[in-house]
């Protein structure tokens, strides 16, 4: 794809410099940061000083101004090099911060977003629970209104960033009698789990944040990938929350989270593409050198037909993602388009990262190349934020709306 059909000179300034970043800063650590599955923390600070955790929010509330496809290009060209720096973007900006920037009041941006878009602290968003995935409307937290305060009580589970984050967006029922109608959103603050280490690289813990009593991160995950991620569960017990953390009205969780996942799944149709595309960089690269029969691999037609499937549905998914991300960024209806790319690339991450496994063969079964990696990192695409079996329905029914009329 030529880069110009979608990107501004400022665009591809972004892109170098993530590209360059990626290179410098999260390559040489990432295949460590996985084997440990220990926190990000020194490259969080990087990140932040670089504006990569408020991409897209206004340089008055403390991001660095720049549009969605900058924010896109920054979460692809990460995912090339390594998905759980990746998703710490794209989670930091998507889903613990846009809904704050979106439906929060004055007063609400002005008090956690400068905090969230620095990178002085991490946010997250509290939606899933046991028996509340792919059916995001069974939330069972409920909040019961007391005086000027609401009472929460419930669990969240899977969630990015729920040990080392202070800021985070939480769902819960505030009236069981109205279905999906009766779901509420709340701001709630709890001190990072890791508040040495957040000391140390001097981002992660703000001193100002409320300790709200009751609230805190259960048993980290250990997980198949994305392994230097943090995914906890979030516990509510009797947590007291005031009235003034309620975001947005009564009743309009619902609507606003679901608004909040379909930016979502740009996000992760672009981490999903940068997953494969790192994939298929590798295998040509290791295709172009390795030897059998006295010739690279890579001169074998096996070869060459793997590779240019690869290469095409590549370039397919840069256009759904950065076709949707357009959509997005000037003002039209995305919500379908999103899904597409979603649904498209996580697949085609799935697709690449095998092949680029079986392109090494045995060598891409160790851990002394990447690809491996990748292929782990690659399943969660399918799953998170949506399934694809999700996002087939969401598909579905916006073409039988455009039927109907």
């Amino acid at each position: 794809m030529d880069d110009t059909f979608y990107f501004s000179e400022q665009n591809l300034a972004v892109r170098d410099t993530v590209r360059e970043f990626a290179r410098d800063h999260v390559a040489p650590v990432a295949a460590k940061l996985d084997a440990e599955g220990k926190f990000l923390w020194e490259n969080v600070r990087r990140m932040g000083e670089l504006g990569l955790l408020g991409v897209p929010w206004p340089e008055e509330l403390g991001g660095a101004g720049l549009d969605i496809t900058s924010y896109i290009i920054a979460i692809h060209e990460m995912a090339k090099v390594d998905a759980s720096h990746a998703i710490t973007i794209s989670a930091h900006t998507t889903l613990g911060t846009s809904p704050i920037v979106k439906f929060g009041n004055d007063e609400q941006r002005h008090r956690y977003v400068p905090l969230l878009a620095s990178g002085k602290v991490l946010g997250g968003f509290g939606l899933t629970e046991p028996s509340a995935g792919s059916d995001a409307g069974g939330t069972r937290t409920r909040a019961e209104k007391r005086g000027d305060r609401y009472v929460l009580n419930g669990s969240k589970i899977f969630i990015t960033h729920g040990g080392v984050g202070e800021i985070f967006v939480v769902t819960a029922v505030t009236d069981a009698t109205r279905g999906t109608k009766g779901i509420s959103s709340f701001i709630l603050t709890k001190p990072t789990t890791d508040l040495d280490s957040a000391r140390a690289v001097g981002v992660g813990h703000d001193e100002s944040l409320p300790a709200m009593k009751g609230f805190r991160a259960g048993k980290k995950e250990d997980k198949l990938g994305w392994r230097s991620s943090d995914t906890r569960e979030l516990v509510f017990e009797d947590v007291e929350v005031p009235e003034e953390n309620l975001l947005g009205r009564e009743g309009e969780g619902f609507t606003n989270f679901m608004q909040t996942l379909d930016s979502g799944r740009i996000g992760i149709g672009a981490l999903s593409l940068g997953i494969a595309e790192g994939a298929y960089e590798e295998a040509l690269k290791y295709a172009s050198v390795r030897k059998q029969f006295g010739k690279p691999i890579a001169d074998f037609q096996g070869i060459q037909f793997q590779l240019s499937d690869m290469a095409m549905e590549i370039d397919a998914g840069r256009h759904l993602v950065f076709h949707a991300a357009w959509l997005a960024q000037h003002g039209k209806p995305f919500g379908k388009e999103a899904a597409m790319a979603k649904l498209f690339c996580s697949e085609l991450a799935m697709r690449a990262t095998t092949k680029a496994v079986q392109i090494h063969g045995g060598y891409g079964y160790t851990k002394d190349y990447p690809v491996e990696r990748m292929m782990r990192d690659a399943k969660i695409c399918e799953i998170g934020e949506g399934t694809s079996e999700i996002q087939r329905l969401v598909i579905g029914r916006h073409i039988l709306r455009e039927v109907a009329g």
